[in-house]
């Protein structure tokens, strides 16, 4: 249930594009053909598939104030948090290499519609966010560290994907010419934010009864008579 819940959270509550925003600049640049955006959210699916439990690993091992204690007693008190940023972007970067590689190699064509943004992959932020969130989140296993990665690339690859038909279809559309292009496209895109907003509820309430008090052990009957006993003696003290 747990991993179940983080899939789809991760997909349609906390997605990358629509609820923080991240990854955007690919979003933009690579979301005018529904094929390019295939390509690019499949590299991004793969890139958190690897690097998330990866860092996850190097997190767990390496990274927080005493996980150098397998070495020994003696490491127990380092503490190397402050090389995240260089290690997670290291092993992203590797990542992203290898996906190029395969990508030249199998599919020239996609290759060069992608340009400069596969390598780009690299700095997007919403590769490097994956594995931030994972550890600021505290996620307990590695199993949920590849479900979380797998994912939150999934989202991003949805969101990519949805951008891309709309905007070939509205390429045939009478837009007003000062939204056309990036214009209509952050309205869309909004739009669609605040639609994925929608489903914040689909994993909260209904799971706990709300505990109510029933009003005859709030107020009993009895206790109601006194106060009202004790207010009409009153009224007729002042009255008289």
């Amino acid at each position: 249930m747990e991993h179940l819940e983080l899939f789809f959270k991760s997909i349609f509550i906390d997605n990358m594009v629509f609820a923080t925003f991240l990854g955007m600049c690919s979003y933009l640049a690579v979301s005018k053909k529904v094929s390019t955006a295939v390509g690019l959210g499949a590299a991004v699916i793969f890139v958190l598939a690897v690097t998330v439990p990866l860092n996850w690993l190097l997190d767990q091992y390496i990274l927080r104030d005493g996980a150098l204690a397998w070495l020994g007693p003696e490491y127990a008190d380092y503490d190397l948090s402050f090389l995240s940023f260089i290690l997670f972007i290291a092993t992203i970067a590797t990542m992203v290499q290898l996906v190029e590689i395969v990508v030249e190699k199998f599919s020239p064509s996609l290759y060069n519609s992608l340009g400069i943004f596969l390598p780009l992959i690299a700095v997007n932020c919403a590769i490097l966010g994956g594995s931030l969130f994972m550890q600021s989140r505290d996620i307990q296993s590695l199993g949920l560290a590849f479900n979380y990665g797998v994912s939150s690339g999934i989202g991003w690859f949805l969101a990519i994907l949805a951008i891309a038909a709309i905007r070939e279809k509205i390429r045939y559309s009478n837009v007003p010419a000062p939204l056309r292009g990036l214009g209509i496209t952050f309205i869309i895109t909004g739009l669609m934010a605040i639609g994925f907003m929608s489903f914040g509820g689909m994993l909260t309430g209904g799971d706990e009864e709300e505990e109510t008090t029933p009003v005859a052990e709030v107020a009993p009957v009895e206790m109601i008579k006194e106060v009202s006993d004790e207010l009409v003696s009153t009224t007729n003290e002042k009255e008289e």
